[in-house]
């Protein structure tokens, strides 16, 4: 098609001159008969077109134009006009038929074979042209088609490209958050411990001091008459009892305690405490306990519970000045393979604990009260004695919205464990005198106050300054009774108990001390024969008298 050349030139001989001409060049020669075929033709494609002008006059003006105006960008087709020469002046129909043409060369008649060939290969020429242009054009849009259709690939892949890093860094930031969060309870962890470490020691240490002051105390009040010194002694012994308890609330913090575990009904033991916390609260705030439908059985020391719900309480008062509610409440709670436990809570209305204290509360000797208003060993004494006792403990705060302080602890089903206590011995001073008791206590001034005491009781007393030592004394001279320490250099007071055992049997034992394994201790020897530091004579001589036999003494 775009080798054609048309030729309309409908009178005498021109088409059939022309036709020779161009199959001669060569071309494809195509003789239009009528105006409507030449523009049908148009349509389908060609190299030009030859008419003659009279023919041109015959074409349809509407279509013509219409074909014309709606060639492509690239298209502006070639006519190779044949004019009579004799023409002079033109008519405004013919002059406006030849320009609607556009691109026109325009020859006389006759022409010469030569002018014609000329004419039509520079038309055929610019037509091959223009349908290069229509190749460059398509290719360009394809082109431009390839571009866009990889530009939105590309767009499509650097979105799913964008949203995988962005699910990668959500990923990277949850996780390196949660590693933060694993990271700071790490190190909350290993400061508490470090801090209940350095205070256990610390404590324990006080603790022995304390308790010689406390039983020579006890035995200047046991040989001195005179009113005055009697009176000065007891205000003294009225101040080791504050600093016992001091030092108690830091050992139960460090979990280094000696606590008296006990299967407790933990339902009983609030509904007991109610009255005696809204006492420690006062009018101003109404008191709730909340008990649990089903039995809350625990084993655990039944006083220091008691004695955490109480610290609790009266935290819970200072944070209400103006009054509220105070909620302490028991509950048997269990979450998936996690074993029942016993949930006790205390709960109150008041100011609440700012957020960034919250990492702080179990610390000890951190407090928000003002200076002398409070010791700060009230939640870390809550905080050990729930973990030492197999739990755990956990704090909520919101400010303005109060305060819930949990203790959790084992539950247990076995009721057969509870008993009561038993009843105190009493031994006169006749019957002492048979017994012969071992002293086995590192601290010399420790050591010589329990000596002293037992031998102001009647008792036959020798002692030893440590455990290998003892066990050769107890070898070499038979004994009726140990009262041993625990917390020694080289063998510890249980090791102590077991050894002497597998060499005399089942002898008594007293274990005296504030700083003990309770576990370890209670698989040796129970817990009714073990001494709480700092004592006094009296409660001496009643573990002693417990724990010695009815009967007669060795010989």
């Amino acid at each position: 098609m775009e080798r054609r050349v048309l030729i309309h030139a409908p009178r005498g001989r021109d088409a059939a001159v022309i036709r020779r001409v161009v199959e001669g060049m060569p071309l494809n020669a195509v003789v239009v008969d009528s105006a409507a075929d030449m523009l049908s033709m148009l349509g389908e494609g060609a190299s030009a077109a030859v008419v003659t002008e009279e023919a041109i006059a015959q074409v349809p003006e509407a279509p013509l134009s219409d074909w014309l105006m709606a060639q492509p960008s690239w298209s502006d087709f070639p006519f190779i006009v044949l004019a009579a020469r004799e023409v002079v002046h033109r008519s405004h129909r013919a002059l406006a038929a030849l320009q609607s043409l556009g691109n026109v060369i325009l020859l006389e008649r006759p022409v010469h074979a030569e002018t014609l060939t000329r004419a039509i290969d520079a038309a055929v020429r610019a037509r091959s042209r223009q349908y290069a242009t229509r190749m460059h054009l398509i290719q360009l849009g394809e082109a431009r088609s390839d571009v866009e259709r990889l530009n939105s690939e590309l767009e499509a892949r650097i979105a799913a490209r964008t949203r995988e890093l962005a699910s990668a860094n959500d990923r990277l930031m949850a996780e390196i958050a949660e590693r933060e969060r694993a990271q700071a309870a790490l190190l909350q962890g290993q400061k508490m411990e470090s801090i209940g470490r350095l205070t256990g020691g610390i404590a324990h240490d006080f603790n022995n001091l304390l308790h010689v002051v406390n039983m020579n105390l006890d035995l200047l009040a046991r040989v001195a008459k005179d009113e005055k010194i009697l009176s000065i002694s007891g205000r003294a012994k009225a101040a080791v009892g504050k600093g016992a308890r001091l030092t108690g609330q830091l050992l139960s913090f460090a979990r280094n305690q000696s606590l008296l575990p006990r299967l407790t009904d933990v339902n009983a033991l609030l509904l007991g405490m109610q009255e005696l916390v809204a006492v420690s609260v006062g009018p101003a705030i109404a008191v709730n306990v909340e008990v649990d439908d089903e039995p809350t059985w625990a084993v655990l020391d039944a006083s220091q519970l008691e004695m955490a719900v109480l610290n609790l309480a009266v935290n819970a008062r200072d944070a209400m000045p103006s009054g509220g509610t105070l909620t302490v409440a028991v509950r048997l709670a269990s979450a998936g393979d996690v074993p029942d436990q016993v949930v006790v809570s205390v709960a109150d209305t008041g100011v609440g604990i700012p957020k960034h204290l919250l990492t702080k509360v179990f610390d000890p000797f951190f407090t928000t009260k003002p200076v002398g208003s409070g010791t700060g060993l009230g939640l870390s004494q809550v905080y050990g004695f729930a973990r030492q006792s197999g739990g755990a403990a956990a704090l909520r705060s919101e400010l303005g919205r109060g305060t819930v302080v949990e203790m959790r602890f084992p539950a247990s089903a076995d009721r057969d464990a509870a008993g009561g206590p038993e009843p105190e011995r009493e031994c006169s001073s006749g019957a002492t005198a048979r017994f012969r008791v071992l002293v086995i206590e590192d601290d010399a001034e420790v050591r010589r106050v329990i000596v002293e005491s037992l031998q102001l009781l009647g008792y036959a007393v020798s002692e030893s300054p440590d455990g290998a030592s003892g066990l050769e004394k107890l070898a070499g001279a038979p004994q009726d009774l140990l009262v041993v320490d625990y917390a020694m250099p080289g063998l510890n007071g249980v090791e102590v108990i077991a050894r002497a055992r597998e060499m005399v049997g089942n002898i008594p034992v007293v274990l005296a001390t504030g700083y003990a394994d309770m576990a370890e201790v209670g698989r040796v020897l129970g817990t009714q024969s073990i001494l709480i530091k700092p004592f006094d004579i009296s409660t001496l001589g009643n573990a002693v008298a417990k724990a010695l036999p009815a009967t007669a003494p060795l010989s």
